[in-house]
Formats: C-alpha cells, structure tokens, sequence
C-alpha cells in the first residue's frame, strides 16, 4: 500500500462525536423542505416549511406549517401553489423560530438540493434576531449522483424512478416524504456507519470515504477476497470479486488495486466511486435502482 497520504481528510469535518459519529440508526436526522417566494435567500422569503426530526425510521418531533412572510412578499405561486390567501392566518417564521431551533439542535441536518434550504434557514433566523448556522449537512442530491446511475437526480426525477407517489410534489410535507425515501434507497446502497461516513461523499470534490478505505486496508493486510460494489460514471453499479494488492493514496481520487476473480484480470479502481466493500462470500444483493 503506498503510505502518500492518508486514511483521514484534511478537510474541515463535522465536530467528533453525536451526532455525526453515532450509529446512523441511532443518529438523530432533521429532514428539511421549504417552500419560498423566490430562490434568492437575501430578499425571498419561506412560505412553508416541514421538518421531521427522525431516530430509527421513528419520527420524534414534527413542524408542518404555511409561514406568512412579514412584508407579504409572495412569489412562485405557480410552483407550489402558495398565494397570499392561502398564508393569511399563518404564524410569521419568527414565531416559528423556537420550535424550529428545537428541531435542528444536535441533528444531522438532511435535505435535497440542501445548499438553498441551508442558506434560507440561515436568513430567516437572522431576520428573528437568532444566530444560526448549519456548517455541516447531508444532501440526498449528492448521496443520489453517487449511489445510482441515472441521468437526472431532482427529486420529481427520483419520484418517477422509484415510483414514489407524486401527489402534492413541490408541497413541504409531500417533499419529505420523498426525501425520507430517496435518503432510505442511498441508506441501501452506500451501507454507511455514520452520518459522517455519508457527509464523506461528495462527488465533486473527488472524495474517498474513509470507510471504504479502511475497509480495503483491512481486506489487503488479511489478504482476503471483497466483493467491490462500484459503480463507474454514467453506469449502473457493478459487482466485482477482488483480491486487492494495493491502495494509491498518492493519487487523487485514491485507487485501490487488485486482481478480479476468476479470470485474475487487473483492476484499478477510483476510491471514490465504490459505493460499498462486501466481505461475505454468500451475499446476494442487488441495487435497488
């Protein structure tokens, strides 16, 4: 194994410990969608918002609600649907803002596209006079570039392919539903550990997660077979029986090296494209895209 680099990242990382290193079954997960009048947090504002704060599959706390802008902006009505009628007797999002703050504290925060409902949380705290931040989150929207090989990821897209009913889409509440969805299928392909393991792919940045990594220097020093799950730009995952001989942490992505089974062909494998290690040599699985 080449000893350039190493198995940590450089990179700022979420803070050690929960929740991010807790099992991510026991991982406390804010899944997030808003609605808004516009895309620019600066002046646009949130006129829906549904947060599920979820342990296990098991949801421990919920906020659904219309939100009525301060200043009665209103906007994308032809999106979701949302007029000024429709948010007249609606709570103000700072009056929301508690409950809001309860939902997120000490949470992985989880969303698709998770930049815009980061940066508008953000702004809508700052208008309530609360300091606010959420430096580190998930987003389905990468999980979903990574995990299957499909040639759109918006969440209508991902609701076609899964067949993840449509009804009310572009809705807070119905979004959740299917980001929890959409959050489960990648859950099944990536086998993560912890939420950090997740925070770890991230496509763009050509990035290796160091559980995989692990788990393919423990495979190389026992010299023992893994069934490699990668799955190659553009391409659907693949399978491979691999008999690993070294890891280039040198390069960039790292690869990880082998012979394949049977035919002993050589493999050079980008690190960050695999999307799991299996080590049991009966394990039968298949990807649910």
């Amino acid at each position: 194994m080449s000893s350039q680099g190493s198995l940590s990242s450089a990179r700022p990382s979420p803070p050690a410990g929960p929740p991010w290193d807790l099992p991510i079954r026991e991982a406390p997960l804010a899944f997030v969608d808003l609605e808004m009048t516009g895309l620019d947090a600066k002046k646009d504002r949130v006129v829906e918002v549904c947060i599920e704060r979820v342990r296990n599959g098991e949801v421990e706390n919920r906020l659904h609600t219309l939100v009525r802008p301060d200043g009665g902006e209103m906007g994308n009505v032809h999106v979701h649907g949302i007029d000024t009628a429709a948010v007249a007797g609606a709570p103000t999002f700072a009056e929301l803002a508690g409950h809001v703050e309860e939902l997120l504290a000490d949470a992985v925060f989880v969303a698709h596209g998770a930049s815009w409902d980061v940066a508008f949380v953000r702004a809508e705290m700052a208008r309530t006079g609360r300091s606010f931040d959420v430096p580190f989150y998930l987003d389905t929207l990468n999980l979903s570039r990574r995990a299957f090989g499909l040639a759109k990821h918006s969440l209508d897209a991902l609701r076609t392919h899964f067949g993840i009913d449509p009804a009310r889409a572009h809705r807070a509440d119905a979004d959740v539903i299917a980001l929890r969805e959409v959050f489960e299928r990648c859950i099944h392909v990536l086998e993560p550990t912890t939420a950090r393991d997740l925070w770890e792919v991230r496509i763009a940045e050509r990035k290796a997660r160091d559980q995989v990594l692990a788990q393919c220097k423990e495979a190389l020093d026992a010299k023992r077979e893994i069934t490699v799950v990668y799955r190659a730009r553009s391409r659907p995952a693949e399978p491979m029986r691999i008999i690993l001989t070294a890891i280039d942490l040198g390069l960039d992505p790292p690869r990880v090296i082998g012979y394949q089974l049977p035919g002993r062909g050589r493999r050079e494998l980008r690190a960050d494209r695999i999307l799991r290690i299996e080590t049991d040599d009966d394990k039968d699985r298949t990807d649910p895209s």
